[in-house]
């Protein structure tokens, strides 16, 4: 996988956040070296936000997101000024340019990006117009000490425009602990039980299968790819066992009744839930099913936008298996994309996807927007595996996360 073909959920989110004409798409050009956006004296000349994945030395594949100023007027810029601020939650890295002192406007901005735990950048933009004072730039230490000057005419500040990029990105994007990483180690044997799916492009796997034998490979272990219908005649050929066996959620059932109960089984969604989100808030959120009723209204969330299928696993599989599993009719919701309600309250359970296209940062905002009006939030292979009366033997890798049964 080369860097242009690196998914959107893998990279690092870098966002420009300000005031209508204050030089940001002008600035973005200069950082990336290209037209990232078109540029115009004329206020309001973005009007959406613009999203350009590419590669961005030193930090690898990132996705710039440009937006529209977020002081639009009238009912149409209003809803651009909406659009623009729900973007914020997406990113990791918020770079906020101003043509002058900091202003309320400025101000308010930095507190809501601060308070998201959000890296911020203040940039004193076009300095080859004017100079910030001392004072100017002490005021905006006060929220960041990632400050500089630049200017996108003459390309100056650039490379220290870089750096402070660099000196804000979340720790947890660093420290990226990987899919399964810290539970293989080099030698070790990994069965990875995957069915056809129907979603998959033919020819081609679905990306978290990829992306988990590829680290499998990373780690040095060795990666044993079959469809569930091998895996018991598979075991059955090994002389030894295999150290971790990761499956499809949707055969965990078949697959948990063919792994003896001394080796660690889980699902590829699970690992994404640890990876790109929060395992424990997650199990906790799967616990939460034992608590609905007839009647109980639930929000499917995914952040792709594929096409459904005719037994697709979010639209028909998940609620035909929780409605088994309450003995009654459900109510769902569904939403895609980066679409996801203000409003939370009507919600029994929240039920999101594996994530493999969004960014850690967007889940993390998700639950922490759940948990604070208490509504209980889990993920697709938690779902499945708790409605299928397997989560126990889901979660073995994690035995800290396991109650007693």
């Amino acid at each position: 996988m080369n860097m242009e073909q690196t998914p959107k959920g893998m990279r690092l989110h870098i966002g420009i956040f300000g005031r209508r004409n204050v030089g940001k798409t002008s600035l973005l050009n200069a950082v990336t070296g290209q037209n990232v956006g078109i540029v115009s004296d004329t206020p309001g000349t973005t009007t959406d936000v613009v999203a350009k994945p590419m590669e961005l030395k030193p930090f690898g594949p990132v996705l710039l997101l440009d937006t529209a100023g977020l002081d639009d007027e009238g009912q149409l810029g209003l809803l651009r000024v909406e659009r623009s601020r729900k973007t914020i939650a997406r990113v990791d890295v918020a770079l906020v340019p101003t043509d002058k002192p900091l202003s309320d406007f400025e101000i308010n901005l930095l507190n809501e990006i601060t308070a998201q735990k959000i890296g911020a950048v203040v940039v004193f933009n076009k300095s080859d117009l004017w100079t910030p004072s001392q004072n100017d730039i002490d005021h905006a230490k006060k929220f960041t000490q990632a400050v500089v000057c630049a200017s996108s005419t003459n390309k100056t500040g650039i490379d220290e425009l870089t750096q402070a990029v660099a000196s804000v990105i979340p720790q947890d994007f660093l420290d990226d602990q990987g899919i399964l990483s810290d539970l293989v180690a080099p030698g070790d044997l990994v069965i990875l039980v995957v069915p056809i799916d129907l979603e998959a492009p033919k020819g081609r796997l679905i990306l978290p299968q990829v992306q988990t034998i590829r680290e499998v490979l990373d780690a040095d272990a060795r990666a044993l790819v079959v469809k569930e219908r091998e895996l018991a005649h598979t075991l059955d050929l090994l002389k030894n066992k295999p150290n971790l066996v990761v499956t499809d959620s949707q055969v965990i059932l078949k697959v948990a009744a063919d792994v003896p109960d001394n080796i660690p089984l889980t699902t590829f969604s699970i690992l994404f839930a640890r990876w790109k989100g929060d395992l424990e808030s997650f199990v906790q959120g799967a616990d939460a099913i034992d608590k609905l009723k007839p009647g109980s209204k639930i929000l499917i969330a995914e952040t792709c936008t594929h096409h459904p299928v005719a037994d697709d696993i979010g639209r028909v599989k998940i609620p035909r298996w929780l409605r088994q599993y309450v003995g009654g009719e459900l109510h769902f919701d569904h939403v895609a994309g980066m679409d996801f309600p203000d409003n939370l309250t009507d919600y029994s359970l929240i039920v999101q996807c594996g994530s493999c296209m969004t960014n850690r940062r967007e889940v993390l905002r998700r639950i922490i927007q759940a948990k604070s009006v208490g509504v209980p939030i889990t993920n697709y292979g938690l779902c499945i595996s708790k409605s299928l009366g397997v989560l126990h033997r889901a979660l073995s890798p994690f035995p800290h996360l396991l109650k007693p049964i």
